[in-house]
């Protein structure tokens, strides 16, 4: 049965198929093998797959930072960055960092982060001398910090789909999130000796403090959300709510850069990016539902069996597996699927599964760098304007350090559980 799925899935994918239909055709195939077809399970499983209160925070958190974009909240926090640390050599780097940070507290989308961090930034850094691939390479490794920094779409499916708490992965992604900024920040203040560079002048103090200023706004929405989850004001899908309300409030009021007019188009946009991910969300519930009656995670169990009491080399087995499934496949569908398969081999060894969680994203976060597939690489070569093999002689570098922090949390889990447990008490 694991052939039969494995083998439906990537046949259908090198056929060019879209994911979320490939995934329709697996589950199809799965149920013929199974003698179990019946068409009325499939229209039931995708209708009640999208049907999830929880799923309801990735249209607003999507429609947020369609807001902040348009709103000039995201400007703002490109340039209140560059006024405090511009000055300093490499300094564009670093604003590139805190930029980062700060937009993954926000949207929780690694592309969208990416987008509209390079399209604002590599323009500039190129202009003052910064190698061009280099450049590049920081702002796509500093775009994947979204999916494990709260709020992550990621941990949203992840949640959805193992019935781990949302709350409690985005307060664990916390420190595995500014772990990621620290290590680029140290990588870049070395590679980026290399380069002669134009460095911006330095602002006054009265600069800053304007600077500051006009950008507290957007600072204090990761804020209201990190504390609301925190003190359990909220929900994480009432959160999403409060971000896209507060950017909307925000970008018309505050700020007056987004016009009523420009309204309609926001929706739809963010409309439309919701459909794609919520249509896969929902056709890959209906394979997971197969997954679990094949009881494929059963045989997968009986096959891993001498490692379950070794969780450390479990993991280790889990994380390159991973790795590799993440070369060819998105993120999304990647969690997903595999999902359903992973966790109960969590549970049977013992694993925490909310540190799991923490793992499996940053993971499938790093996938969104690997070539031929990912996303991340592709969207960043756009914008830059080179190919992907001038992207990855610049982007080396610091995915190699964002693979020492995956490697440091599984040999360390007190990283992730221990601030789990200072943030949940």
């Amino acid at each position: 049965m694991i052939g039969v799925f494995v083998g439906s899935l990537l046949g259908a994918m090198a056929l060019g198929m879209p994911i979320a239909f490939a995934l329709l055709v697996s589950s199809v195939i799965l149920m013929y093998a199974l003698g179990i077809f019946d068409s009325q399970i499939i229209a039931q499983n995708l209708i009640s797959g999208a049907d999830n209160f929880p799923l309801m925070a990735i249209p607003f958190f999507m429609l947020a930072g369609e807001l902040m974009n348009q709103g000039g909240l995201s400007r703002r926090i490109v340039e209140m960055a560059m006024t405090l640390v511009g000055h300093i050599r490499g300094g564009l780097g670093y604003v590139a960092i805190i930029a980062a940070l700060l937009f993954a507290s926000i949207s929780g989308s690694a592309v969208a982060d990416t987008a509209a961090l390079g399209a604002v930034l590599i323009p500039i850094m190129a202009k003052a001398g910064y190698n061009v691939n280099r450049s590049s390479g920081l702002i796509a490794t500093g775009g994947i910090i979204a999916p494990v920094l709260p709020p992550s779409i990621g941990f949203i499916i992840f949640g959805v789909a193992s019935g781990v708490s949302i709350t409690q992965l985005f307060m664990a992604g916390i420190v595995p999130g500014l772990l990621m900024a620290l290590g680029l920040v140290i990588t870049w203040a070395i590679v980026a000796r290399k380069d002669k560079v134009e460095v911006q002048p330095r602002a006054s103090a009265k600069e800053m403090l304007a600077a500051v200023r006009h950008g507290i706004w957007a600072l204090l929405l990761p804020v209201i959300i990190i504390a609301g989850l925190k003190f359990g004001i909220f929900t994480p899908t009432e959160a999403a709510v409060v971000a896209a309300v507060y950017a909307l409030f925000v970008g018309l009021v505050i700020y007056r850069e987004l016009k009523v007019k420009d309204l309609f188009n926001v929706f739809v946009h963010a409309g439309k990016m919701t459909s794609v991910v919520m249509f896969l969300v929902a056709a890959a519930l209906v394979s997971s539902w197969l997954i679990t009656v094949a009881n494929l995670p059963g045989a997968v169990i009986g096959m891993l069996e001498p490692f379950l009491d070794k969780p450390l080399l479990l993991l280790i087995m889990i994380n390159l597996l991973v790795i590799v499934v993440g070369t060819a496949m998105d993120m999304t569908p990647t969690i997903l699927i595999l999902t359903p398969v992973l966790m109960p081999i969590i549970d049977a060894a013992g694993i925490d599964p909310v540190y799991f969680g923490v793992l499996f994203i940053l993971n499938n976060a790093i996938g969104l760098l690997t070539p031929p597939v990912g996303t991340v690489l592709n969207v960043m070569c756009g914008i830059s304007k080179i190919s992907l093999e001038d992207l990855m002689k610049g982007i080396w570098p610091f995915l190699l350090v964002e693979v020492i922090i995956l490697i440091l949390l599984i040999l360390f889990p007190s990283l992730v559980l221990v601030p789990l447990e200072w943030f949940t008490s």
